[in-house]
């Protein structure tokens, strides 16, 4: 589950039947709510909504438009070099995020992202939470162009400047939770003297997070 959403400015102004789109005007092009539980995340082109960046309107597309709409503006109102977010329940970063714990940085591919922080705990799609998304984006500056957070008990939200980088995070992440869980287990058992990264021990970025 999730939902997907991609800033774009209009480049030209387009007048068809009821959709007006305005030169140099802000639009998010966003997957509809369900998407995944509805469709399986096989999406039609008509489904792909337009939404007025400003109002929040859904002025085109087939489908409803998901209640975390709130979270995504807040996002984009952190950063203007943010160009995508992307929020999915992915399941092994769920671990973490619903254990209210920072995910250990381990893996080689995953080290840009930075520290993997989960916030803390507001009910989905309301403005508690967008509001939290927005102060921890704000907290990490120009690194919001490009980061994942865990948010707890729900899920991770990527910030990125395109799609294709979001969905590498994500997929690089997923590696990364499942490892870092391994890795939890073996110094638990004695079996690692801590967090093991790149040919040398690390403290997993997560400050003091695990206690182990």
């Amino acid at each position: 589950g999730g939902n997907i959403s991609v800033r774009l400015t209009a480049n030209a102004t387009i007048n068809y039947g009821a959709v007006h789109i305005v030169a140099g005007k802000d639009y998010l092009i966003m997957t509809p709510t369900m998407m995944s539980e509805f469709w399986y995340a096989k999406l039609q082109p008509a489904q792909i909504l337009v939404v007025d960046f400003d109002s929040g309107e859904q002025i085109d597309g087939v489908g409803h438009l998901t209640r975390e709409i709130n979270m995504h503006k807040e996002a984009y109102y952190a950063n203007s070099k943010i160009r995508c977010v992307y929020h999915s329940h992915a399941e092994e970063s769920m671990f973490w995020a619903t254990s209210g714990l920072d995910m250990p940085n381990v893996t080689e591919v995953t080290e840009e992202v930075g520290p993997i922080r989960v916030l803390p705990y507001a009910p989905a799609t309301t403005k508690e939470l967008a509001d939290i998304v927005y102060k921890g984006l704000k907290e990490v500056g120009e690194a919001a162009k490009e980061h994942i957070f865990l948010l707890n008990s729900h899920g991770v939200l990527i910030t990125s400047e395109t799609l294709h980088h979001a969905t590498e995070i994500l997929e690089t992440v997923e590696w990364n939770a499942k490892i870092a869980y391994q890795q939890t287990i073996f110094i638990k058992l004695g079996l690692l003297d801590g967090y093991q990264s790149c040919g040398k021990a690390t403290d997993g970025m997560v400050k003091e997070s695990l206690h182990v």
